[in-house]
């Protein structure tokens, strides 16, 4: 476990935390002491990343769901499920690996994050 900052928060918790949404993942980037640690900056523009990912398939997927009505609709509204199940367990695992102090990289995501955060 890492040592708390002054502010009580380790930056293994503000590292999760840097994923339950867009907001804190900001908030790290720009709060001192938490903009200095290089651990909780990656964590929060991976999590930024993620996040955009996650919105771009959503708005690609419902693209996709409006326009297959004519093929069938209960592929896609699968396949949408599909997806979100796997961002799902992809955000959780990003959670745990943050709180357990390990950098854990996504394969495209984490390199964009490792040159955000200046590794």
């Amino acid at each position: 476990m890492s040592e708390p900052n002054p502010t009580g928060l380790s930056d293994n918790a503000a590292g999760a935390i840097a994923y339950i949404t867009i907001v804190p993942a900001i908030v790290f980037l720009v709060m001192p002491p938490y903009n200095a640690s290089s651990y909780v900056r990656f964590h929060a523009w991976q999590s930024i990343f993620l996040n955009l990912a996650a919105f771009v398939i959503s708005v690609a997927l419902s693209f996709v769901l409006v326009f297959s009505v004519v093929f069938g609709a209960f592929f896609f509204i699968a396949l949408t499920r599909l997806v979100w199940l796997a961002w799902f367990v992809i955000w959780l695992v990003c959670v745990l690996k943050a709180m357990n102090g390990q950098r854990f990289k996504l394969p495209v995501i984490g390199a964009f994050a490792e040159k955000q955060a200046g590794q």
